[in-house]
């Protein structure tokens, strides 16, 4: 599952946000990548120099293994499940001088390498996606990215058996199966929503005024398959006020992604598992700032990429996102 989004300001800022939509029980934490950091990739063919210090969310099942995050350029990234369509390259030959990168390490390898989205395409044509199998599922995860950076371009990534495509996201938008393009064509059924109302009609002389407000948007998907959280998000993000400041941009990120995010039950597997919004994040690219929530903790919560730390040897975890659950009081109540 899962459902992200580009937001941007009056000022120009740029924000990135998901829903981490899973049915295997996580515990992430935030963790800081210094520029610099080697790490050899899970292929094992080759040791890769990060240029770059990143923030991340991420699980340390060894290696740690990222799903989201901003580097010290405002070049963001997000990793979605992609089930049904993704299509990795087999392992490389030696005489092969791309360098094999798995999917599940395809995040950690750009946001280490690449400052904007036109240098992770360029990036991309010169290594090959492979398939490696995660400890947390126990399969090759299906998987498709999307990218952003603080100028407001934004790509979706696509590995399938036809090919790799790295496509340009206006919408800013990105769901699951099926692909992109067929999302964006989509989007022509549902042309006729509106934020405003419907008008009265009038049939064969009887009065037909629409009931309250909100007629415009009738017809708007309210499911949880990946088709609607597309048309559902692109819908809400492309009407609602856009935001001047960065706390107004944060408050609008967060409603937007309540939208499509999924309770527990809600959904489940054919395994009896509930597949449900474990965390959200919303991400400052201009500002490298993190703000996110847990399905427990709906406070939010902010961090800022570290700076001054760029000699720092290894990834340091900054915490875990789950932690006790805790109410704040009302000042004004008596204690």
């Amino acid at each position: 599952m899962c459902t992200a989004m580009t937001m941007q300001t009056t000022q120009g800022e740029i924000y990135l946000g998901r829903t981490m939509d899973f049915s295997y029980p996580l515990d992430p934490s935030l963790y800081f990548v210094p520029k610099g950091y080697r790490w050899n990739n899970l292929a094992n063919t080759h040791t890769v120099r990060n240029q770059y210090s990143f923030m991340a969310i991420g699980q340390d099942i060894s290696p740690v293994l990222f799903a989201d995050g901003v580097n010290e350029k405002g070049f963001g990234a997000a990793v979605l499940y992609f089930p049904g369509f993704a299509a990795y390259d087999p392992l490389p030959s030696r005489e092969d001088m791309r360098p094999p990168v798995a999917a599940t390490e395809l995040l950690h390898f750009l946001l280490g390498q690449c400052a904007s989205v036109e240098e992770a395409d360029t990036l991309l044509s010169t290594i090959r996606i492979v398939g490696m199998e995660d400890s947390i599922t126990g399969t090759v995860a299906p998987l498709h990215w999307i990218l952003a950076d603080k100028s407001g371009k934004c790509a979706a990534v696509e590995k399938t058996e036809e090919g790799l495509f790295v496509m340009n996201n206006r919408i800013g938008i990105l769901t699951n199966s099926p692909g992109f393009a067929w999302h964006m064509t989509n989007l022509r059924n549902y042309s006729n929503l509106s934020p405003w109302q419907m008008q009265d009609k009038e049939w064969s002389g009887v009065h037909l005024p629409p009931f309250g407000q909100g007629s415009g948007g009738l017809g708007l998907p309210g499911d949880y398959a990946p088709p609607s959280r597309f048309v559902r998000a692109a819908f809400q993000k492309s009407h609602a006020t856009q935001p001047n400041t960065p706390e107004e941009a944060v408050i609008t990120g967060f409603h937007l992604l309540d939208s499509v995010s999924i309770p527990k039950g809600v959904v489940m597997t054919d395994r009896n598992t509930a597949d449900f919004t474990q965390y959200t994040a919303f991400i400052n690219l201009s500002a490298q700032e993190y703000f996110f929530t847990t399905y427990n903790n709906s406070p939010i919560t902010r961090a800022v990429l570290p700076r001054g730390q760029e000699q720092e040897p290894a990834i340091r975890s900054l915490g875990r996102l789950i932690r006790p659950v805790s109410f704040a009081p009302f000042p004004e109540q008596p204690s």
